[in-house]
């Protein structure tokens, strides 16, 4: 017997909508939060990003920050909890949220060298967090198309 450790839903965009009123396409990707699963994540990350065009240079940072956002977040998770990734692809950037369940009011050191890492790669990152049982913990970071500036 063969076990699914991963689900990947994909919404797409209507196709009667004209190509300039199309909202953005989101992808999410729900894996288990163990260490072996963050491959999945940069795959994702970085065909997407190739599929969108993005530049080389801006695929390598991308599947790189996704890589280093679900390191630092999976040995925070709970046991037997998933790693969320969202991604949200737009005209100028993509923009990823990697969530973990937690056992607390857990956060990620930002004066590590992951952290900077992280902060160099992306165009910007931010540190998420919802209270309640269980506490969850989100990074979001934005990698931009070449060529488009910071909004």
């Amino acid at each position: 017997m063969v076990e699914r450790d991963e689900e990947v839903l994909v919404a797409r965009p209507s196709s009667t909508l004209a190509d300039e009123e199309r909202p953005p396409e989101d992808v999410e990707v729900r894996v288990p939060a163990v260490p072996r699963a963050v491959v999945t994540m940069r795959t994702v990350a970085a065909d997407l990003a190739a599929r969108a065009e993005f530049t080389l240079d801006a695929v390598a940072d991308l599947r790189m920050a996704v890589d280093e956002a679900c390191s630092g977040l999976i040995p925070l998770a709970r046991p037997d909890t998933k790693l969320t990734c969202t991604f949200i692809l737009d005209e100028e950037r993509i923009t990823v949220t990697a969530t973990v369940s937690t056992a607390g009011h857990e956060r990620l050191p930002t004066d590590s060298f992951g952290w900077r890492i992280l902060t160099t790669l992306a165009d910007d990152v931010r540190m998420l967090s919802a209270t309640g049982d269980p506490f969850r913990l989100a990074l979001r970071l934005s990698v931009r198309r070449l060529g488009t500036e910071l909004a």
